[in-house]
């Protein structure tokens, strides 16, 4: 309890000075993951589709408060201890509008998270804060990668072909949600559909050959990422090419994610890889990653991009080449890169990045 108060006011603090260089007197938190992130990992989501939650938080300078309904507050005292960390609760009947906010909205300058109507938006700076966790934080990172690693490994082994990509995802997401760990993404491809579609929603195709699972687990707000790839039988030349190039991709952009280096160098080194994978125009087809935190990317790398690498940061990584892809979570240490997601006895990639040896998770191939 006493961290999770140092690490409350750790942030109101960080948000309190935000506030003050944009010249406002409060902040409204209205996403799950600021909400989240300012409250130690408390879930105000329903419907898990919404971006926005049931309760919002507004941080003035002297005072920080809870606004909600009727049918939440008892969960959110009871089971998320929020009125014991401090936060003033103001409920009103869900058939009602809350009064005392929109009393506090027209007396107070407030900027906010996102879009809200006559209300400044700081949700690039916000998301920003979100992304430089705390060594607490770093930690329940660490627990939630093993269990999304877990996940995904237990669900692959019991992939056979004949299914239907919607029991593939059935399978994900009852090892995720049996560990605790809410999936939030499970995207999941077979056969042509990996080499047709990034984002693959899973359809009533069967599998024939070759599966692409990939999930994004979240648990106390953070969001962790891990994708794998399993193939059944011998394994096609052209993907085997492709699986190596795009493990180097990933160890090189992985050992350039160390502390004081821009996400644009690291972007440079990324697409020098992929030009030397000789793949040169593939970045161009998917986004990349970025850092992560309580949102699964809390922004994206970009070339050119000034925003620097810090100890505690987590990111994730995507490399991908037409029909195959590499990602997982890492944590940024002093001493190096910690992969959050591995999975013990996964086959992995051995790849050299300037005299150190990275090992990359390739293709698991079964009879």
């Amino acid at each position: 309890m006493v961290e999770a108060v140092n690490e409350i006011s750790g942030k109101l603090s960080l948000l309190r000075s935000l506030a003050v260089s944009h010249g406002v007197d409060a902040l409204l938190l209205q996403r799950v993951s600021s909400v989240a992130w300012a409250t130690s990992g408390a879930a105000v989501y329903v419907n898990t589709a919404r971006g926005e939650g049931e309760a919002y938080l507004l941080i003035t300078r002297e005072k920080q408060f809870l606004f909600t309904n009727n049918i939440e507050a008892p969960r959110l005292e009871k089971e998320e201890g929020l009125i014991a960390q401090g936060w003033e609760f103001s409920i009103a009947p869900w058939f009602e509008t809350n009064r005392f906010f929109q009393e506090l909205m027209v007396k107070l300058k407030v900027a906010a998270d996102g879009l809200f109507p006559d209300v400044p938006d700081l949700s690039t700076e916000i998301a920003h804060l979100r992304a430089n966790l705390t060594q607490t934080e770093g930690e329940r990172f660490r627990t939630l990668g093993q269990l999304c690693a877990q996940a995904m490994d237990s669900a692959i082994h019991l992939v056979h072909p004949g299914q239907t990509e919607f029991e593939i995802a059935g399978l994900l997401a009852d090892e995720t949600e049996c560990r605790g760990v809410q999936p939030t993404v499970i995207l999941i491809a077979t056969d042509e559909r990996i080499f047709n579609f990034r984002h693959p929603l899973p359809t009533a195709k069967k599998l024939e050959r070759y599966a692409m699972l990939i999930l994004c687990g979240r648990q106390h707000g953070l969001v962790c990422s891990i994708t794998r790839l399993v193939h059944f039988g011998n394994l096609p030349e052209e993907i085997q090419k492709k699986a190596i190039s795009v493990a180097r991709i990933d160890a090189a952009m992985i050992s350039a994610t160390r502390p004081g280096r821009s996400l644009g160098e690291i972007f440079q080194t990324t697409m020098k890889e992929y030009a030397r994978s000789g793949y040169p125009d593939e970045w161009r087809l998917h986004h990349q990653g970025g850092p992560a935190g309580y949102e699964p990317r809390e922004y994206m790398a970009r070339p050119g991009a000034s925003e620097k690498v810090s100890i505690g940061q987590v990111y994730a990584w995507n490399p991908t080449i037409t029909g195959t892809k590499s990602e997982d979570t890492i944590l940024v240490t002093k001493t190096g890169n910690e992969i959050l997601t591995s999975i013990y006895g996964w086959p992995v990639i051995s790849v050299d990045v300037d005299g150190d040896s990275l090992e990359r998770p390739t293709i698991l191939i079964m009879d």
